[in-house]
């Protein structure tokens, strides 16, 4: 690396971008200095742009955050650091907090590659989002359905199926979607926004496909009414379900299944044969490309079929893989 390549950088950009990246790694000021053999001072003279860095210095300092050198010194986009405190009130330990905090930096990576390929090749993702949608003080679930019906009006979807959902979201929404292998697997999604990127999720790539739909869904919920507001979707990790993911929950019900068109499939399906079966439930379940345990609960909500159907089937040991 040629030094006259420094010469030419915004020190000031280049010291908050190497205090992002060592705040990242977990590393303090003294613990850098020590591995350059330097003074503190140093350290914070580089992070604030008023020294300039040398060449071997910036080596060090790369390896020592597991980046490459040319992270710092080519030109990219400024972008805000994702937030790693979600105001989600499940309860975390230090563990919890460190595991979120690097899949959170691998959503950031992620998104400002995806931005600064954007802009490279002069193609910028379209952004087509509607107004945050206001739901304070309405029932839950009647604002979920509200909700739901506008966006599938508003993108033209019916109320049929949504078999490319992801395609939607990027394409008409102008949402930034990646899949992460996130552990462990209680960690469904996450959402995030930035003013510069807009809206950013990032869904775990280990659950089944119907399980990613959900939690793509879920998070669309967030940002149609909690746009501003970070979120970690956690499994089953709440003592007391807090209203905004009450209301993602139900949206995703209601956005993947709606209660028209479902109910006339469903009646469809019922004018063909005295009962219903759990065939019938898992046919359709991949129809919608929902799990058979929230089409169930659906369908329950709907009164289409009895009350605490699915919790007998689990109680009698029902597979849904293998059925």
């Amino acid at each position: 690396m040629e030094e006259n390549i420094l010469d030419k950088l915004d020190m000031r950009k280049l010291g908050r971008e190497l205090q992002l990246a060592r705040t990242k790694r977990g590393l303090k000021q003294a613990d850098v200095a020590q591995m350059l053999d330097v003074a503190r001072t140093t350290i914070t003279a580089i992070e604030k742009g008023e020294r300039r860095i040398k060449p071997d210095e910036l080596i060090k300092l790369a390896r020592a955050y597991g980046r490459q050198v040319n992270d710092f010194v080519r030109e990219r986009p400024a972008i805000e650091p994702f937030q790693v405190q979600f105001r989600g009130p499940f309860l975390r330990s230090e563990d919890e907090d460190k595991e979120i905090s690097t899949y959170i930096d691998q959503l950031e990576d992620l998104s400002r590659d995806y931005f600064e390929l954007e802009q490279i090749t002069n193609s910028p993702i379209v952004q087509k989002y509607p107004i945050e949608y206001k739901i304070d003080n309405l029932r839950v679930d009647l604002a979920a359905e509200d909700v739901a019906n506008q966006e599938r009006k508003r993108l033209g979807l019916g109320d049929g199926p949504i078999p490319i959902l992801r395609d939607i979201l990027e394409q008409d929404v102008g949402l930034r979607i990646f899949y992460l292998v996130i552990k462990p697997s209680k960690y469904s999604a996450m959402y995030l926004y930035d003013h510069e990127l807009g809206g950013c999720i990032g869904i775990n790539l280990l659950h089944p496909e119907e399980r990613r739909r959900w939690s793509l869904a879920h998070d669309y919920g967030h940002f149609l009414a909690h746009r501003y507001k970070p979120t970690m979707f956690v499994i089953n990790n709440y003592q007391r379900v807090p209203q905004s993911e009450q209301f993602a929950d139900k949206f995703a019900a209601y956005f993947l299944m709606p209660t028209s068109g479902l109910t006339m499939r469903f009646n469809d399906i019922r004018k063909t044969k005295e009962k219903i079966v759990v065939a019938d439930l898992c046919t359709l379940a991949h129809y919608y490309g929902v799990s058979v345990e929230a089409l169930t609960l659906r369908l329950e909500d709907l009164k289409l079929i009895p009350t605490g159907v699915w919790d007998r089937l689990q109680q009698g040991g029902f597979k849904v893989r293998d059925a």
